[in-house]
Protein backbone atom coordinates (compact mmCIF):
# COMPACT_ATOMS: atom_id res chain seq x y z
CA UNK A 1 0.00 0.00 0.00
CA UNK A 2 3.23 2.49 0.99
CA UNK A 3 4.03 2.06 -2.94
CA UNK A 4 0.97 2.36 -4.17
CA UNK A 5 0.72 5.36 -2.45
CA UNK A 6 3.63 7.04 -3.06
CA UNK A 7 3.26 6.15 -6.87
CA UNK A 8 0.38 8.42 -6.70
CA UNK A 9 1.70 11.08 -5.35
CA UNK A 10 4.64 11.08 -7.38
CA UNK A 11 2.69 10.89 -10.44
CA UNK A 12 0.86 14.05 -9.45
CA UNK A 13 4.33 16.07 -8.44
CA UNK A 14 6.09 15.03 -11.68
CA UNK A 15 3.35 17.40 -13.45
CA UNK A 16 4.17 20.01 -11.70
CA UNK A 17 6.15 23.40 -12.88
CA UNK A 18 5.14 22.29 -16.80
CA UNK A 19 6.52 19.03 -15.98
CA UNK A 20 9.68 19.76 -14.85
CA UNK A 21 9.32 19.09 -11.01
CA UNK A 22 8.88 21.31 -8.69
CA UNK A 23 12.39 23.52 -7.76
CA UNK A 24 10.90 22.71 -4.03
CA UNK A 25 8.59 20.87 -2.07
CA UNK A 26 6.95 21.53 0.99
CA UNK A 27 5.28 18.24 2.47
CA UNK A 28 2.99 18.62 5.48
CA UNK A 29 2.21 15.34 6.39
CA UNK A 30 5.51 12.54 5.84
CA UNK A 31 6.19 9.56 8.09
CA UNK A 32 10.07 10.37 8.67
CA UNK A 33 13.01 10.68 6.06
CA UNK A 34 13.57 7.45 4.69
CA UNK A 35 9.68 7.44 2.97
CA UNK A 36 10.50 11.02 1.38
CA UNK A 37 13.48 9.48 -0.21
CA UNK A 38 11.90 6.47 -1.38
CA UNK A 39 9.28 9.07 -2.70
CA UNK A 40 12.45 11.01 -4.50
CA UNK A 41 13.52 7.76 -6.12
CA UNK A 42 9.89 7.05 -7.55
CA UNK A 43 10.04 10.59 -9.27
CA UNK A 44 12.98 9.63 -10.79
CA UNK A 45 13.10 12.81 -12.59
CA UNK A 46 16.33 12.71 -14.77
CA UNK A 47 16.84 17.03 -14.84
CA UNK A 48 16.04 17.05 -10.59
CA UNK A 49 19.04 16.16 -8.00
CA UNK A 50 16.50 16.37 -5.34
CA UNK A 51 18.10 16.45 -1.09
CA UNK A 52 15.73 16.21 1.46
CA UNK A 53 15.55 19.09 4.32
CA UNK A 54 13.36 16.71 7.26
CA UNK A 55 13.08 16.99 11.40
CA UNK A 56 11.78 13.97 13.35
CA UNK A 57 8.92 15.77 15.82
CA UNK A 58 7.28 15.42 19.01
CA UNK A 59 3.61 14.62 16.74
CA UNK A 60 2.02 11.58 18.70
CA UNK A 61 0.98 10.50 15.18
CA UNK A 62 4.35 10.80 13.89
CA UNK A 63 3.66 13.02 11.62
CA UNK A 64 6.42 15.65 10.30
CA UNK A 65 7.09 18.57 7.98
CA UNK A 66 9.41 18.16 5.99
CA UNK A 67 11.11 20.09 2.44
CA UNK A 68 12.55 18.36 -0.97
CA UNK A 69 14.91 20.73 -2.85
CA UNK A 70 16.70 20.52 -5.91
CA UNK A 71 19.85 20.56 -5.20
CA UNK A 72 21.98 21.76 -8.02
CA UNK A 73 19.93 24.72 -7.45
CA UNK A 74 20.00 25.32 -3.52
CA UNK A 75 22.13 24.40 -1.03
CA UNK A 76 20.71 23.40 2.48
CA UNK A 77 22.67 26.40 4.65
CA UNK A 78 20.37 25.58 8.42
CA UNK A 79 17.52 23.99 9.54
CA UNK A 80 15.98 24.16 12.59
CA UNK A 81 12.24 23.11 14.47
CA UNK A 82 10.48 25.36 16.33
CA UNK A 83 8.36 24.04 18.84
CA UNK A 84 4.63 24.53 19.92
CA UNK A 85 4.25 24.16 23.37
CA UNK A 86 0.58 22.46 23.54
CA UNK A 87 -0.48 19.86 26.59
CA UNK A 88 -0.63 16.98 23.56
CA UNK A 89 2.76 16.48 21.09
CA UNK A 90 1.95 18.14 17.59
CA UNK A 91 3.51 19.24 14.57
CA UNK A 92 6.59 22.17 15.06
CA UNK A 93 7.21 24.39 12.45
CA UNK A 94 10.19 23.40 10.32
CA UNK A 95 12.43 26.92 9.24
CA UNK A 96 15.23 26.05 6.62
CA UNK A 97 17.59 28.33 5.08
CA UNK A 98 17.80 27.56 1.26
CA UNK A 99 20.92 29.24 -0.47
CA UNK A 100 20.79 29.73 -4.09
CA UNK A 101 23.70 28.58 -5.97
CA UNK A 102 23.95 31.21 -9.07
CA UNK A 103 23.83 34.10 -6.83
CA UNK A 104 24.28 32.98 -3.20
CA UNK A 105 21.35 34.65 -2.12
CA UNK A 106 18.97 33.14 0.97
CA UNK A 107 15.72 32.37 1.15
CA UNK A 108 14.18 31.26 4.38
CA UNK A 109 11.10 28.74 3.92
CA UNK A 110 8.67 27.56 7.02
CA UNK A 111 6.89 24.64 6.54
CA UNK A 112 3.55 24.62 8.90
CA UNK A 113 0.99 22.47 9.61
CA UNK A 114 -1.31 23.42 12.23
CA UNK A 115 -3.38 21.08 14.68
CA UNK A 116 -6.75 20.31 13.03
CA UNK A 117 -10.32 21.07 13.57
CA UNK A 118 -11.68 17.70 14.04
CA UNK A 119 -12.60 18.86 17.96
CA UNK A 120 -14.14 21.39 16.83
CA UNK A 121 -12.97 24.76 14.76
CA UNK A 122 -13.75 26.78 17.95
CA UNK A 123 -12.65 24.58 20.46
CA UNK A 124 -9.61 23.74 18.69
CA UNK A 125 -8.94 27.65 17.70
CA UNK A 126 -6.84 28.23 20.79
CA UNK A 127 -4.41 25.25 19.36
CA UNK A 128 -3.75 27.29 16.08
CA UNK A 129 -3.58 30.88 17.87
CA UNK A 130 -0.79 29.11 19.71
CA UNK A 131 0.91 28.09 16.32
CA UNK A 132 0.09 31.41 14.53
CA UNK A 133 1.90 33.28 17.52
CA UNK A 134 4.99 30.56 17.22
CA UNK A 135 5.48 31.85 13.49
CA UNK A 136 4.67 35.42 14.31
CA UNK A 137 7.48 35.28 16.93
CA UNK A 138 10.24 33.63 14.58
CA UNK A 139 9.75 35.40 11.87
CA UNK A 140 10.10 38.78 14.39
CA UNK A 141 13.49 36.72 15.38
CA UNK A 142 14.19 36.38 12.04
CA UNK A 143 14.29 40.04 11.02
CA UNK A 144 16.56 40.40 13.96
CA UNK A 145 18.92 37.68 13.58
CA UNK A 146 19.19 38.04 9.61
CA UNK A 147 18.11 41.54 9.35
CA UNK A 148 14.46 42.79 8.16
CA UNK A 149 15.19 42.35 4.27
CA UNK A 150 15.60 38.40 4.75
CA UNK A 151 12.84 36.86 2.30
CA UNK A 152 10.79 34.69 4.65
CA UNK A 153 7.73 31.98 2.65
CA UNK A 154 5.83 30.35 4.93
CA UNK A 155 3.68 27.45 3.64
CA UNK A 156 1.48 24.42 4.27
CA UNK A 157 -1.68 23.72 5.78
CA UNK A 158 -3.09 25.82 8.33
CA UNK A 159 -6.38 24.45 8.70
CA UNK A 160 -7.71 28.09 9.10
CA UNK A 161 -8.95 30.08 6.25
CA UNK A 162 -7.19 33.20 5.66
CA UNK A 163 -9.93 35.41 7.27
CA UNK A 164 -9.73 33.43 10.61
CA UNK A 165 -8.18 35.45 13.24
CA UNK A 166 -5.32 33.08 14.02
CA UNK A 167 -3.66 34.04 10.32
CA UNK A 168 -4.89 37.69 10.65
CA UNK A 169 -4.36 38.48 14.18
CA UNK A 170 -1.63 36.26 15.28
CA UNK A 171 0.32 35.13 12.23
CA UNK A 172 0.10 38.80 11.15
CA UNK A 173 -1.22 37.99 7.73
CA UNK A 174 -3.18 40.12 5.42
CA UNK A 175 -4.79 40.61 2.21
CA UNK A 176 -3.36 44.11 1.27
CA UNK A 177 0.27 44.40 0.40
CA UNK A 178 0.19 47.34 1.24
CA UNK A 179 0.41 46.75 4.58
CA UNK A 180 3.02 44.62 4.38
CA UNK A 181 5.14 46.88 2.26
CA UNK A 182 4.84 49.84 4.34
CA UNK A 183 5.99 48.29 7.66
CA UNK A 184 8.93 46.72 9.56
CA UNK A 185 6.69 44.76 11.61
CA UNK A 186 7.05 40.80 10.46
CA UNK A 187 3.77 40.54 8.41
CA UNK A 188 3.32 38.58 6.00
CA UNK A 189 1.08 38.92 2.54
CA UNK A 190 -1.53 36.24 2.09
CA UNK A 191 -1.33 35.07 -1.15
CA UNK A 192 -4.39 32.91 -1.54
CA UNK A 193 -6.57 36.00 -0.74
CA UNK A 194 -7.33 36.08 -4.84
CA UNK A 195 -8.55 32.32 -4.82
CA UNK A 196 -10.62 32.28 -2.22
CA UNK A 197 -12.19 35.46 -3.73
CA UNK A 198 -13.17 32.95 -6.67
CA UNK A 199 -14.74 30.22 -4.36
CA UNK A 200 -12.18 28.00 -4.93
CA UNK A 201 -10.92 25.46 -2.35
CA UNK A 202 -7.66 22.98 -1.32
CA UNK A 203 -10.10 20.83 1.15
CA UNK A 204 -13.56 20.21 1.03
CA UNK A 205 -15.77 18.90 4.36
CA UNK A 206 -19.20 18.09 3.75
CA UNK A 207 -18.81 19.78 0.45
CA UNK A 208 -17.63 23.64 1.39
CA UNK A 209 -14.68 24.27 0.16
CA UNK A 210 -12.01 25.50 2.48
CA UNK A 211 -8.67 27.49 1.88
CA UNK A 212 -6.60 25.77 4.04
CA UNK A 213 -3.35 25.34 2.54
CA UNK A 214 -1.61 28.88 2.09
CA UNK A 215 1.60 31.18 1.23
CA UNK A 216 2.55 33.79 3.16
CA UNK A 217 5.62 36.04 1.69
CA UNK A 218 7.05 38.74 3.88
CA UNK A 219 7.97 42.34 2.96
CA UNK A 220 11.46 41.36 0.75
CA UNK A 221 9.44 39.26 -1.94
CA UNK A 222 6.96 41.72 -2.38
CA UNK A 223 9.16 44.75 -3.42
CA UNK A 224 9.08 45.73 -6.70
CA UNK A 225 12.33 45.33 -8.54
CA UNK A 226 13.55 43.23 -5.21
CA UNK A 227 16.42 40.36 -6.63
CA UNK A 228 14.04 37.85 -5.62
CA UNK A 229 10.22 38.20 -5.43
CA UNK A 230 7.03 36.27 -5.82
CA UNK A 231 4.89 36.83 -8.65
CA UNK A 232 1.32 36.75 -6.78
CA UNK A 233 -0.28 36.17 -10.48
CA UNK A 234 1.43 32.33 -10.28
CA UNK A 235 -0.20 31.19 -7.14
CA UNK A 236 -2.60 28.35 -7.82
CA UNK A 237 -4.11 25.30 -6.38
CA UNK A 238 -3.09 22.33 -8.53
CA UNK A 239 -6.26 20.72 -9.38
CA UNK A 240 -4.53 18.18 -12.23
CA UNK A 241 -7.70 16.58 -13.61
CA UNK A 242 -7.60 12.44 -12.39
CA UNK A 243 -7.20 14.38 -8.71
CA UNK A 244 -11.15 15.62 -8.97
CA UNK A 245 -13.40 13.83 -7.91
CA UNK A 246 -16.85 13.13 -9.88
CA UNK A 247 -19.88 15.05 -8.92
CA UNK A 248 -21.25 18.34 -8.14
CA UNK A 249 -18.41 19.55 -5.80
CA UNK A 250 -14.57 19.58 -6.76
CA UNK A 251 -13.99 17.08 -4.03
CA UNK A 252 -10.14 15.61 -4.30
CA UNK A 253 -9.73 12.16 -4.58
CA UNK A 254 -8.47 10.89 -1.30
CA UNK A 255 -6.28 7.69 -1.36
CA UNK A 256 -7.81 6.62 2.10
CA UNK A 257 -7.37 4.07 4.68
CA UNK A 258 -7.86 0.54 4.32
CA UNK A 259 -10.16 0.56 7.53
CA UNK A 260 -12.43 3.49 5.50
CA UNK A 261 -12.93 4.97 2.32
CA UNK A 262 -10.08 3.35 0.70
CA UNK A 263 -9.23 4.45 -3.07
CA UNK A 264 -6.21 2.74 -4.23
CA UNK A 265 -6.67 5.01 -7.29
CA UNK A 266 -7.11 8.16 -5.25
CA UNK A 267 -4.39 10.76 -4.20
CA UNK A 268 -4.93 13.02 -1.02
CA UNK A 269 -7.87 14.51 0.78
CA UNK A 270 -6.48 18.45 0.00
CA UNK A 271 -5.28 19.80 -3.09
CA UNK A 272 -1.38 21.03 -3.26
CA UNK A 273 -0.67 24.37 -4.39
CA UNK A 274 2.24 25.93 -6.30
CA UNK A 275 3.70 29.35 -6.96
CA UNK A 276 6.78 30.85 -8.80
CA UNK A 277 9.73 33.43 -7.70
CA UNK A 278 11.45 35.24 -9.55
CA UNK A 279 15.11 36.51 -8.96
CA UNK A 280 17.08 38.91 -11.17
Amino acid sequence: MLATKIGQLARIIRQMNGGRGPDVLGVCEIENEHVLRQLIDVLALTTRDYDVAHWDTGDERGIDVAFLFDRAIFEKREQFSQVILKRNATRDLFQVTLGIKASGRELIVIGNHWPARSAGIYESEPYRILAAETLSYWHERIMDIKGADMPVLAMGDFNDEPFNRSLVDYALSTLQAAKVLNTRSPRFFNLMWPLHGERLGTHYFENFANLLDQFLASRPLLEPGAPLRVDPESVRIEAFPEMVGRGDYPVPRRFGRPSSSFDPTGFSDHYPIALTLHES
